[in-house]
């Protein structure tokens, strides 16, 4: 079973986990199995379909649209900058109105753009610019609005 699987992925770890997913598989479709052939030829082929079906997967176009999404995104993104961002962005949510503080929570913590902001709130999109300025003013060079 681990040889057709690193003959078709050509990874073994890929082939190792393959391995198991095929095992997996029998077991819970046991009742399936005919005897029209051996079980072990029975087994070779849920091998190989798993094996072809996860190469297709791999060439699927979504999961290309995904790694350009991820290469696109800030260096920073989802990391320690971002966390610094967020704990500055709670220190100062408490100097600010309500609706600074949903604005600021919106644009620095949820990542979204002015005109999502904007659109949630109700308001246009050079309010919440200068709402999102004024908050951007408490906390130094570390808060900017694009």
């Amino acid at each position: 079973m681990l040889g057709r699987c690193r003959y078709l992925l050509k990874d073994p770890a890929k082939a190792e986990d393959a391995m198991h997913d095929v095992f997996a598989r029998a077991l819970t479709h046991a009742e399936d199995f005919r005897a029209d052939a051996s079980p072990l030829t029975w087994l070779m082929k849920i091998a190989t379909h798993h094996c072809l079906n996860q190469l297709r997967g791999e060439r699927a176009g979504w999961r290309q649209w995904f790694e350009r999404d991820a290469a696109t995104r800030p260096e920073g993104h989802g990391g320690q900058d971002d966390m610094e961002t967020r704990d500055l962005v709670r220190r100062l949510l408490g100097r600010v109105d309500a609706e600074t503080q949903a604005a600021a929570v919106h644009y620095h913590v949820d990542g979204m753009t002015l005109e999502e902001v904007a659109a949630l709130l109700g308001r246009s999109v050079p309010t919440i610019r200068k709402r999102l300025e004024r908050f951007a003013e408490l906390g130094g060079e570390e808060l900017t609005v694009r």
